[in-house]
């Protein structure tokens, strides 16, 4: 196994979906190939469907499978385990631009996935929000009175608007998705999502629409109907919790789940966040909000709002520093 241990960058993975935009261009100031929209970029992934490359230092164009295969236990922690004797890296980051709404849609839990899906898992998710237009929305759980029943009925109708329960959002807020959530992000948003290391998605309502290919994109309503969580009503926006206040840094827990738990760190200009890697798990930082230094394993590396790294399981000690401040996500396996 490979002992080469540093902050690690990726080159994302850009899905070209019919709800995207160009706002990673222009709100984010990336490059993307012209004339096309984007929807999603993964910024650190190793599925199938999309698998990222190292961008920089001695891995410099592997690609994060291959680097999981090196380094097993070394790249995920002992926490993690459980994925690496499937061959998985646990989490995948994203970057969402809705410049449209997404289908409504649910995913399912482990168990059911892994007896319909083959050897893919479920899907539990969470969302950041980066930018807001104003009067933005998401979908998320049943609204008051619904029913499996009268759910099918308006599906089939395609009239399932009265059955969503729909949560104004702006800048800074936070979704947590479980699995067997009703939800669909909605035009306007401009969403960072940490999530399982899963592309199972059933989509139960596409608001009518044609696809690229002028037809409808197909819906998965029995599936769909199988995994929804009716009892999930009316939920609102999740909460933040205070960890810790103090020294200039403030932690915030958003987000613990058996798949992750997220934080959001702020750091105060001039201010340095200390942490270690001491083997049981990785860290994947990103800075959501001004920039910053990442150091570990004697290499520092400069991130740019909105930009991630991955910190192997092996790092050791290492730091975020930035002289005028900045605010930071930070997810790891407990």
């Amino acid at each position: 196994m490979s002992s080469i241990s540093y902050p690690l960058l990726f080159e994302p993975v850009l899905k070209d979906y019919i709800w995207g935009g160009r706002n990673l261009e222009t709100r984010l100031n990336r490059t993307l190939p012209a004339d096309t929209i984007i929807a999603e970029s993964w910024e650190i992934a190793a599925h199938k469907d999309g698998t990222a490359a190292v961008s920089n230092g001695a891995h410099s164009g592997k690609l994060l499978t291959a680097l999981l295969d090196e380094m097993g236990l070394d790249l995920i922690g002992s926490k993690s385990k459980w994925a690496l004797d499937r061959n998985l890296f646990p989490l995948l980051i994203k970057i969402l631009d809705a410049n449209r709404n997404l289908s409504v849609q649910v995913h399912p839990n482990d168990a059911y996935a892994l007896e319909h899906e083959g050897n893919e898992l479920g899907k539990t998710e969470m969302w950041v929000v980066l930018h807001a237009d104003p009067g933005a929305e998401v979908i998320l759980g049943v609204a008051e009175g619904t029913t499996p029943a009268l759910f099918k009925q308006a599906i089939e109708k395609g009239r399932l608007e009265p059955y969503m329960n729909r949560i104004p959002v702006q800048a800074g807020d936070h979704i947590n998705v479980p699995a067997g959530s009703l939800h669909a992000i909605l035009g306007g948003l401009l969403i960072a999502e940490i999530q399982q290391n899963s592309n199972t998605t059933y989509r139960v309502y596409d608001w009518n629409r044609m696809g690229h290919d002028g037809k409808p994109r197909p819906l998965h309503i029995d599936k769909a109907l199988d995994v929804t969580n009716f009892n999930q009503v009316a939920p609102s926006k999740s909460g933040a919790t205070l960890i810790s206040d103090q020294s200039g840094i403030k932690r915030e827990l958003l987000n613990k789940t058996e798949y992750f738990t997220v934080e959001r760190v702020s750091i105060e200009a001039g201010k340095t966040f200390e942490g270690n890697c001491n083997g049981d798990t990785f860290e994947i930082w990103g800075v959501i909000d001004g920039n910053g230094e990442v150091t570990a394993g004697g290499v520092t590396e400069r991130l740019d709002s909105v930009q991630f790294t991955l910190l192997p399981a092996i790092s050791g000690d290492f730091s975020i520093y930035n002289a005028q401040g900045s605010t930071w996500i930070r997810a790891y396996v407990e």
